[in-house]
């Protein structure tokens, strides 16, 4: 024990400045962003059972040398790397100085975030690749890229709470999450509906039939209706954010998001008309897991209503007509 005391004291002395954490929890996001992306290669490669138990393969340590098992279990060893990358940022949180009770929690959702991904994971395994577990286990990574976004973005504020903005203008940006998280929903019902079963020639996945053999063709064209609508609401949001000249950051989030939702229009219409080629949806997924970090982007960028008091106040001054002397 007394050999350890050297170490101990040397963790002890370890501080973080906020510059390196707010680096490290931008590369967490950046991990848990590509892990989504790599997770959808997995499953529009087939190889979402190319392990069919979990956490072993073919009840070994080690896969055997299958295309499938390989690409499955790679997966697998790139989600664990990126489980040790949210430990270190929550054990970065606790020794960033000054300490931030609001980054400490948040730092702590990320790798409870990542263990649920891997045990709603292996529950899907079980279950074949059931379409209810498939599209909860997307949603659950949209939610822990909700957290991993907001702790990159207040790591770089100096303060918790950003500036207060116009009050119509907030909540014209805020309106888009709950939007964004319907067309996300949709999408996954198109998935889970598609050909891309995320099983191997000859595997036999369940896919969602509540409307029949028209269930893919309802669900696309649902899914398409949303996003346009979201569409046309972002572009509505950008020309009320330059109007009202709102801060710099959330225009260029609000820029880049009707420019991300164009290409995802794109995207669609393309891979319907040509029968769903994977590496088209490939695109379309990770073009929408984007959008949704433009979404969360924009979100915080925009900040808090202005008080309404603090605008009634404004708006008295401003009424008020100075006698000229």
């Amino acid at each position: 024990m007394a050999s350890l005391r050297p170490l101990r004291a040397r963790i002890a002395r370890i501080e973080i400045t906020p510059r390196q954490f707010a680096l490290v929890a931008l590369f967490a996001l950046v991990a848990l962003t590509a892990i989504v992306i790599t997770g959808a290669a997995v499953r529009l490669s087939g190889s979402g059972l190319g392990c069919p138990d979990w956490p072993r393969c073919y009840g070994h340590v080690y896969p055997p040398l299958k295309t499938h098992a390989l690409i499955e279990f790679s997966n697998r060893i790139v989600s664990g790397a990126v489980g040790v990358v949210v430990i270190v940022v929550a054990a970065a949180a606790w020794k960033r100085r000054p300490f931030r009770r609001d980054l400490m929690w948040l730092a702590l959702l990320l790798p409870l975030g990542v263990v649920a991904q891997a045990v709603l994971g292996g529950y899907t395994v079980e279950n074949k690749l059931a379409p209810g577990f498939v599209m909860a286990h997307f949603g659950l990574s949209m939610l822990v890229l909700v957290a991993a976004a907001t702790l990159a973005w207040r790591a770089r504020q100096r303060e918790p709470a950003a500036a207060p903005e116009e009050r119509r203008t907030v909540w014209a940006v805020r309106s888009l999450l709950p939007l964004a998280t319907v067309v996300l929903f949709a999408g996954t019902v198109a998935t889970a509906a598609g050909p891309h079963s995320g099983g191997a020639t000859g595997q036999h996945i369940k896919r969602l039939t509540f409307k029949g053999a028209d269930t893919l063709n309802w669900a696309v064209h649902v899914h398409g209706a949303i996003a346009f609508a979201l569409g046309i609401a972002a572009v509505a949001v950008w020309v009320l954010l330059e109007r009202r000249q709102a801060n710099t950051r959330a225009r260029r989030a609000m820029s880049w998001l009707c420019v991300l939702i164009a290409l995802q229009g794109v995207v669609g219409a393309v891979q319907y008309e040509t029968h769903l080629p994977t590496e088209l949806v490939w695109v379309h997924v990770s073009l929408a897991s984007l959008s949704w970090l433009c979404v969360m982007w924009a979100t915080a960028a925009i900040g808090r209503p202005q008080p309404r008091r603090a605008r009634k106040r404004a708006q008295i001054r401003a009424s008020v007509v100075q006698p000229n002397s």
